[in-house]
């Protein structure tokens, strides 16, 4: 009996060193980024590439300029209907003030003007998208265009890696989840990383992955998995694509 005894409790002790080491363990995991794509807002031919794949820029940088030809000549043209429309409302003013003409004409006169002035503020904008400029900080990924290639509406020409951009996708299972919160700090780790790297939980997926049909027994449960991301905390360091290992600390020891 006492033989017994010692010999179940030596299986618990295991059992329970086993159940610690488990929920300890590093949970696999990927480096994933939302890239921001820079594209042109009407159709045209790449002038002038300012980027390489791999330059750092800055928030407003110079990345790209299409050609502006037909937006030139668009201007122009509202700059010449601007002249005509002040033209034509100073004239009205000046029939009223002079008794010699309506109110009714003074009005359509200054709706006209307003119209060319609306007209030319947007081919000024017009004029000024054709330069495309970085929206933020970050690193080029990737050139799809070319100068000389022409890129349609609203297609990238260049991909933008903001840093803050970066993120860390791993999967816990049901266990995990009471003890991982948003905002909470992990350690992780890869091949060729620096030690002592950590991320902050920024989402936690509501609904299960891999979830399986109907009816949950206590062994289906166990291949619950839900997806977390975590923010890196220098993300400098990693790379997108990069597969690494998650420990998530248990606040609770």
């Amino acid at each position: 009996m006492v033989l017994v005894r010692w010999a179940f409790a030596v299986a618990l002790g295991f059992a329970l060193a086993a159940c610690g080491s488990n929920s300890d363990r590093p949970l696999q995991g990927w480096v994933e980024a939302n890239l921001v794509f820079v594209s042109p807002d009407e159709a045209g031919r790449i002038e002038d590439l300012a980027v390489r794949e791999g330059d750092r820029v800055s928030a407003g940088a110079a990345l790209f300029t299409v050609d502006n030809d037909l937006q030139k000549a668009d201007l122009a043209i509202k700059q010449a209907a601007l002249v005509t429309a002040q033209q034509a409302f100073d004239r009205a003013r000046e029939l009223v003030r002079a008794a010699a003409g309506t109110q009714k004409a003074l009005d359509d006169a200054q709706a006209g003007l307003a119209q060319a002035q609306a007209n030319l503020e947007w081919a000024q904008t017009r004029l000024a998208r054709r330069r495309g400029a970085s929206p933020a900080a970050g690193v080029i990924q990737q050139i799809y265009f070319r100068p000389g290639e022409t890129v349609p509406a609203g297609r990238p020409v260049v991909s933008l890696l903001p840093p803050q951009n970066l993120k860390i996708r791993f999967f816990a299972p049901e266990a995990f989840l009471p003890r991982v919160k948003i905002g909470q700090s992990v350690n992780v780790s890869c091949d060729g990383c620096e030690k002592n790297l950590t991320a902050k939980v920024s989402f936690i997926a509501g609904t299960a992955e891999f979830t399986p049909p109907v009816i949950y027994s206590l062994e289906e449960r166990s291949k619950l998995v839900f997806l977390i991301e975590a923010r890196p905390d220098d993300p400098e360091k990693f790379r997108v694509g990069q597969p690494v290992s998650v420990v998530v600390p248990d606040a609770t020891k």
